[in-house]
């Protein structure tokens, strides 16, 4: 009979669970008794001190890639002189003072706006540049109002004035703005203020590809744009179709018109203004969607005008004609 093997050296697996693995080795600076995890401690610590960065967490804190904001002495100063919304007034600590400088401190004194005081690593990167000339001032989100707003607003206008003189009715006429394609804020600006200039109720405008109302939209507006309501639109093919249930009319001013400006026999009824931009012009669903398409009168020696231009023309062929409308 064969003998049974008889033990050997070795466990043979009978503390096999005493054995179990417990994971990868930690790093030598996870381990809390090692001097690497000490010298971790002690870098994080010199890190968290480093002046740069502090700035730059007080910085995240009260600041936003989404805030809209103006730089330099001449620019801040024109913003607050116009009335551009604000939320605040950064000024760089021990920034030697000049007639700019202490006009915008007092306009923000005057206005409400926090005064606030920043050394230059934070005012570099408030301002995301380093030529703010040691001031930064934050402005307010636009408030926009709805297309629907924009309609009720001029037609109640319109409706309070119907027993009063032929041409205060005329001049009493919804009239809108609409921008196809219009990415500068300065061009947007100019339009806001022609807008408020020729007695129309508002500008209407698309969410996407479009220009918003910015500092610098406000800056050029002259301040006509605490006075104009501008309305965004998701579509504004759509926007225009809404205003045509409503008893409006659209004229698109492009090239290769059937009729000039001021002579397309709307400008007396509710009317909405489509212009296009500079380049392009107004998208082909924009002018399928529009009632007639005018033109401006030009010699040969340009090809078009500047949208803003643009503007101010019909506008004032528009506001022209509902004044001689008997």
């Amino acid at each position: 009979m064969a003998n049974k093997k008889g033990p050997t050296k070795g466990s043979g697996g009978k503390h096999r669970n005493k054995l179990a693995g417990k994971g990868p080795t930690p790093k030598a600076e996870d381990r809390v008794y090692h001097k690497a995890y000490a010298a971790k401690k002690a870098a994080d610590k010199r890190k968290a001190a480093d002046p740069r960065l502090a700035a730059k967490r007080r910085v995240a804190k009260f600041t936003s890639d989404a805030d809209d904001i103006v730089i330099g002495r001449n620019a801040v100063l024109e913003a607050l002189r116009v009335g551009v919304p604000s939320k605040d007034v950064y000024v760089a600590s021990r920034l030697e003072h000049d007639d700019r400088t202490r006009e915008i401190v007092k306009l923000a004194g005057l206005k409400g706006l926090p005064l606030l005081e920043a050394d230059r690593l934070e005012m570099d990167r408030i301002a995301r540049s380093s030529n703010h000339q040691g001031v930064v001032l934050r402005v307010q989100p636009y408030q926009y109002a709805s297309l629907a707003q924009l309609a009720d607003r001029a037609e109640a206008k319109a409706a309070a004035l119907a027993n009063a003189s032929p041409k205060a009715r005329n001049l009493a006429r919804p009239l809108f703005i609409a921008l196809d394609g219009v990415t500068d804020p300065q061009n947007l600006g100019a339009v806001i203020r022609s807008a408020a200039a020729f007695g129309a109720n508002g500008v209407i405008l698309p969410e996407r590809r479009s220009a918003s109302v910015t500092s610098a939209a406000w800056k050029v507006s002259a301040g006509a744009a605490a006075h104009m309501p501008v309305a965004r639109v998701v579509n504004l093919t759509k926007a225009i179709e809404s205003l045509h249930e409503r008893g409006y009319y659209a004229i698109g001013l492009d090239g290769g018109g059937d009729a000039l400006v001021g002579e397309s026999g709307f400008e007396t009824d509710p009317l909405v203004v489509v212009l296009g931009s500079e380049g392009k012009g107004i998208s082909r669903l924009v002018r399928e969607s529009c009632d007639s398409i005018v033109g401006i009168p030009m010699t040969s020696m340009v090809e078009s005008l500047n949208a803003s231009v643009a503007a101010g023309i019909a506008l004032y062929t528009v506001h022209k004609a509902r004044i001689s409308a008997e």
